[in-house]
Parts: C-alpha cells; structure tokens; sequence
C-alpha cells in the first residue's frame, strides 16, 4: 500500500522519530492525566454529576488557560521550540504530582481545579509546538503523510493513556491519584526524549544575530504579534477555512461527548464501575476510527483535495449521527463513536496539512495557537449548550438533530465556497 510506503519513509528520519516520541509520551500522559480528573469528577460515587456539572468542570480547566494561547503562540515564534518541549514536560511532571497530592488529601474542589488547570496550561505550549515544528523534520511533500502519522499516533497514545488510567481506576479504588502520578512519570518520559533533539532544530527560524527576547518582552508583543498572525491567515483563505470548519465540527463533538459521558453514568449502567467500563469502551472504539483516519486520508486527500475531504467527513457525519444516535443504545452509539473518530481526526489531518502549508514559519506558532484556543472554546460552548438540553439520563433527539443539522451546515459551506473561489 503506498500508505505504508509513505509511512516508512518517515520512519527512517531520525528526527522524525524523535520528535514522534516526544509526543506520543507527552500525550499518553495527557490521556492518562485527562481521564483520572474525568473519572474524579464523574464518576465518583460521592459525586451527583449533573450536565451542567459537566459543563462547569469543562470550563474551568479549558476556558482560563484557552486565554494563554495566543501568548503561548507568539511566545512559541521566538523560544526554542526543543526547549519548550523539554522544560514544559518537566513543569508538568512536577504540578502532576502535586495534583496527585491534592486528590489525597481531599481538598477543597477549587484548589483541585487551580493545580490542574496549570498542568493543562502548560500543555499549550507543547501541544502547538509539535504541530509548529513538524515541517522542520519533513520535507513539504511529505506533510500530508507526516499529519496523518504523527498527530494520530499522539491520539492513540493518548487513548491507551486513558485507557491505562481506566484500567488503574478500575483494579484498584480510590485510585486517581495513583492515576495522575503515572501520568506525571510519563511526562517526565518526554523531556528527557527531547534532548535526543538538537536545541536549534525545530526552530522558529530567525535572522543570524537575532536574541531570543525575554518572557516580559514576550508578552509586551503578543497583541501586536497576534494581531500580525491573524491578518496572515486572513490572507491565506484556504486555510482560515479549513479552520472555521474545524472549529464547527469540534462544536459538535464536544456536544456528543457529554451526552456519552451522561449515558454512561446514568442510562446504561446501575453503578459507576459498568458505565465507566462502557466510556472506556467507547474511547477505544473511537482510537480505531481515528487510526482508521490515518490509514486512509492521505489517499482521500490526494484524490479529493484537503478541503474536500473535510467536506465529505462533515457531511458523512451529518447522515450517520442520528441513524445511529436516535436509538440511544450501547451498540449504535459505539458505531457512532467510530464514525465521529474517522471524521473528526481524518479533518483535524487535513486543517493541519492545510495550515502548515499554507501559513509562514514565522507566524506558524500564532496560528496554531489560535487554532488551538479555537478547539478548546467550541468544546466547552457545546458542553454549556448540551447542558441546557440534555436530561440526567442524556437521552435528547434536540441534540442528535441539531448536531447533525451543523454537521450538514459545515459541510453546504465548504462546498459552496469552494465551487465560489474555484
């Protein structure tokens, strides 16, 4: 298959590799990380989880530090993106462990969400530096392939991540702390995997002479900086549209996320144990329809462009959400898992692919983290909408008709702007 062709190709690139290994460590840590707060707040017997509980969590840990995106961008133009990778890991170990520390001692929720809303700040840098750096370790042709490789094996790592904090959570009780400690040892694994890289290799590329400035002189730029970047991808249409599209279908599956986790809990299982195992079976199920994605996108992109593929992901979920979500039933639901895994990962291959070849390295850290920042408050929107709409028992044709209907919206407004502008 020339997927797999392609595939070893890439693997033969040491610095590929490396920087493929930093994230796979850093993202597994992330999925283990993610799920032991999730199954804190979810799931614990002592804890009445509502979906408007749901939604607070979300905004709590995603919207205060979706506000550091746009330093972390400019900030990310400047700093040694290798550097980033292997302080930021470190920074995160430590604050993991104190989260670990916090969930023991039983403090109060606040505390609770204060330290790990710093873990998750920080992993704003390094998530938009992987992305910024990738070009730097492949050459253009090879961009589409190395996106359909490298940010879906970080989602596979960071499923099996979450499914090794399910596993911990599930052998042993009251066991989230444990959960969070493993997560801040494979944290600890990515620094360390990133001095394997040269400190100047991933960039930003800068004139000879040129001082990286100071963190105050860092921030005294970034409205100035941001607001260059975003005229920089007003100017690249191609890509500001793969974004927009994105950022719907991210709406979308942000909404359906918290009704899975409320069926889970309240419609499909008598206690916390069963619907836990069920949620851990749906994220696997969903692992599949992203490795799915990455196996044959590359070939869908090459045959109907990125923007089209985007379009026929968009659309396909638009017709299979509500044949298989209105039955509101474990099996539709897992198949439905699989599909939005395909769709959302095989269109998060393409808007990278897109961006990266389309915006400058020199405004390449800004964009992705506004993109970044874009993802997380479409996520926490639709967790608020899906909280005025769903009943305890998560059980809302609303919601399946709605979320199908911007599906169908995203994927008419593609296909129009690109017959426009073509």
């Amino acid at each position: 298959m020339p997927v797999v062709r392609d595939l070893r190709v890439l693997l033969r690139l040491r610095d590929f590799r490396n920087l493929l290994a930093v994230r796979l460590f850093s993202q597994a840590a992330d999925g283990v990380y993610q799920v032991a707060l999730a199954t804190y707040v979810v799931f614990s017997p002592e804890k009445q989880t509502s979906p408007a509980a749901i939604a607070s969590a979300m905004a709590v840990l995603l919207l205060p530090y979706s506000a550091i995106g746009p330093f972390a961008g400019v900030l990310l133009d400047r700093w040694r993106r290798r550097q980033v990778f292997l302080y930021g890991n470190l920074l995160r170990a430590f604050l993991a462990c104190v989260t670990g520390m916090l969930i023991v001692a039983q403090v109060p929720d606040w505390l609770f969400y204060a330290s790990a809303l710093s873990v998750t700040a920080v992993n704003r840098f390094v998530l938009a530096g992987l992305s910024a750096s990738l070009p730097h370790v492949v050459g253009a042709d090879q961009l589409v392939t190395a996106n359909a490789l490298s940010p879906t094996a970080g989602t596979l790592a960071a499923t099996a991540g979450g499914g090794l904090a399910f596993v911990v959570r599930l052998l042993a009780s009251d066991s989230d702390a444990l959960a969070v400690l493993l997560g801040a040892g494979l944290y600890l694994c990515a620094a360390l995997v990133s001095l394997r890289l040269a400190a100047g290799l991933l960039g930003p590329d800068h004139p000879a002479g040129r001082r990286d400035p100071s963190v105050i002189e860092g921030v005294a730029l970034t409205v100035r900086g941001m607001a260059a970047g975003l005229r920089h991808l007003a100017a690249r249409r191609e890509a500001a549209r793969a974004l927009t599209a994105m950022t719907l279908m991210r709406f979308c599956y942000g909404a359906l996320t918290v009704m899975l986790l409320m069926l889970c809990r309240y419609s499909w299982s008598d206690n916390e144990s069963d619907g836990l195992a069920l949620l851990g079976l749906a994220i696997g199920v969903s692992g599949a329809g992203f490795f799915t994605a990455a196996l044959v996108t590359p070939w869908l992109v090459a045959r109907l462009g990125a923007l089209g593929w985007i379009t026929a992901c968009a659309a396909g979920a638009a017709v299979l959400v509500p044949t298989l979500g209105l039955f509101f039933a474990p099996g539709p639901m897992l198949a439905a898992a699989f599909v939005l895994g395909l769709a959302t990962q095989g269109a998060k291959i393409s808007t990278d692919t897109v961006v990266q070849s389309e915006v400058d390295d020199d405004y390449r850290g800004r964009v992705f983290s506004l993109y970044d920042v874009l993802f997380n408050v479409a996520f926490v929107g639709a967790a608020a909408v899906a909280s005025l709409v769903l009943p305890t028992d998560g059980r809302s044709v609303v919601l399946i008709l709605s979320v199908a209907a911007l599906y169908a919206a995203t994927a008419l407004m593609l296909h129009r702007q690109g017959r426009r502008f073509t």
